[in-house]
Formats: C-alpha cells, structure tokens, sequence
C-alpha cells in the first residue's frame, strides 16, 4: 500500500480494512459487530478486553485476523500459577558457551491473545501491563522493543468468577475498547454447525478459508493514516463532554479519566475509516462511546444491587449530552 497520494491511498484503505473483514467472515459466522470493533482497536493501534462464555469463537476471530495481514499469532493461557517470566521471557546460563542467553516469551508476537487473564495473578498482570503501556519487556534490565503493530486481546469469563483476580484499574484503563461478545443468532449458529462439521475431523480451528491480503507493514501505514483523519474541534469536544458528564452521572461512583475523552477520539477515527469517510462525526464517537468507556467507569454499589448494567446508564447518559450539528 502505497501512502504517496493521500486520495488514492484513502480508496486503498478502505478496499483493505473491508476485505479483511469480509476474509475473517469466513471463518467467523455472524458476530459481525465485534469484528468492526476489533479492527478499529487495531486500526487505532489499541487494545482490547473482549468478555464473553467460552465457545463464541475469540481464539478463531484473532487467528483469522493476523492471517489477514500474515502476523505472527500467540496465545498465552492465563493460571494462577503462571509467573511473569511465562510471559515476557527469562535469561539463561549456557554451559556450552558460558555466557547467559535470552528466551523471549510468548509476548513477542504481533496478536497476543491472552486468554481469562483475570486467572492470573497481579504479579503475572502486571508483566503484561509494561508490555502494553510500554511496547517493550524488560528482562534482567534490557529492554526489548515489541515488533510491531503489537496488540493484545484478553478475555474474560463475565460468568465464572471462582479462583479469578479482578484486573486492576490501572490495567483494565490501558484497553482501548472493552468487547462484549454474545451467542450468536438461530441462523448463524445453524452456519456454523453446518461448517464447522462438514468434512472435518475434530473441532480445530479452521483458518484455511482466510487468505492473507496485506503485510504488517501495510497495517502500519493504516495506522498513520487513521491517527491523521480530521477531527473538528466540536466533535473533539463532544468526546470530551461524554467523558466527564462521567463523573457525576448518578449512579456512576467513579467515572472517566482524561484517557476515556482521548479513546473515543482514537476509536472514532477507525471507525470513521470503516464507514469510508476521511472525517469523524459524532456518530462516530457515539457509536464506539460503549466500548470505549463501559470499562472506565464504576458504578454505585446500590444500582448494583438493582442490576443495572453499565451500558444501560451509559446509554442514558449519551442521550443526554447534546451532539454537535456540522
């Protein structure tokens, strides 16, 4: 992909973005929302904390997705006993050569998918918090610089809580877009039974149908050219705006930091990128603003206690914040 023009390289990002999630609809049926939200957080060069029961096809959705762009795919099985080191990687001594050697870990990849990573514990979080923040590891004081485009996708069990660690503000902030990933629908289901059991042996993941269609390089360009889209300074402010009416929302106990405003501005240019326009609307902010800020926000214990969900409040709340007309 070449950026030389700017109107022709808009015409190829599209072609590209669009291609790509028509590649990863073969593997995937249905679940078509959440593979928009996924490539705008890779698209924005985010994050993402996808929560949903096993068996809606998390591990399927990443590994289509780095063959689409031939990146290197890793998955970590988050456990309580899993160290640091199971992580970012560790030094050995090498008696043939008397010098101390280097193992990289399975971070070292481009789509990391770490799988109920709230079973580990703060420790082992924490390795995976530098990584992300940070875009490098450190092992016994060296920093090795990630290879990008890096990105994490960590799932969690919304139902299952026994023997699990509740990921840490800090950690949790560093996502860009919180996923929440449903069953999928009577007819999607039916598609995929059919596919997943049409001459195949077993219940592996099946990625053959996905072709590679860009190189890492080229998702690279992509990035620059969303972080470029145009923002109007009404629409910025409209982030801004959702973002602090946050933090006095009745029944939000703690709301927004400044990261949530910057997210929904990052979120929205990918997003506005999907929908073929090289600027943002406030639909645009609207449309990501659950994803972006449902993980950034606390609620009251008492709304708690009722049963209302953050998206239910934060649904009230955006029809309350006036959006800029263009």
């Amino acid at each position: 992909m070449s950026e030389n023009s700017g109107t022709d390289f808009a015409g190829q990002a599209l072609r590209a973005v669009n291609a790509m999630r028509g590649e990863i609809a073969k593997a995937l049926i249905g679940q078509d929302r959440i593979v928009e939200q996924v490539l705008i957080a890779l698209l924005a060069g985010g994050h993402v904390l996808i929560e949903g029961v096993p068996g809606l096809g998390k591990t399927l959705l990443v590994r289509s997705l780095a063959k689409t762009f031939a990146g290197r795919f890793g998955r970590i099985q988050f456990t309580p006993d899993l160290m640091p080191a199971d992580v970012t990687g560790h030094t050995l001594y090498d008696q043939t050569t008397r010098e101390f050697t280097t193992r990289k870990g399975p971070v070292f990849t481009n789509l990391l998918l770490a799988d109920e990573i709230n079973r580990a514990p703060a420790k082992t979080q924490a390795a995976l918090l530098e990584v992300m923040q940070e875009g490098q590891v450190t092992i016994e004081g060296t920093a090795h610089p990630m290879e990008a485009p890096f990105m994490v996708l960590a799932t969690q069990n919304p139902i299952e809580q026994e023997g699990t660690y509740a990921l840490p503000e800090a950690q949790l902030d560093r996502f860009l877009l919180k996923i929440r990933i449903d069953f999928p629908s009577l007819e999607d289901e039916h598609q995929m039974v059919r596919q997943v059991t049409d001459h195949q042996v077993g219940d592996r993941l099946n990625v053959e149908r996905v072709a590679t269609l860009i190189q890492p390089a080229s998702v690279l360009a992509l990035q620059r050219y969303v972080a470029a889209l145009t923002v109007d300074p009404r629409v910025s402010d409209y982030a801004v705006r959702i973002a602090r009416a946050t933090r006095n929302w009745i029944g939000i106990s703690a709301g927004a930091s400044p990261r949530g405003g910057i997210s929904l501005v990052r979120a929205a240019r990918a997003r506005a990128l999907l929908s073929g326009r090289d600027f943002v609307t406030p639909d645009d902010v609207k449309e990501v603003a659950l994803p972006a800020l449902r993980h950034r926000v606390t609620l009251a214990p008492e709304v708690e206690i009722e049963g209302q969900g953050t998206d239910r409040l934060l649904t009230a709340l955006l029809d309350k914040v006036d959006a800029p007309r263009l």
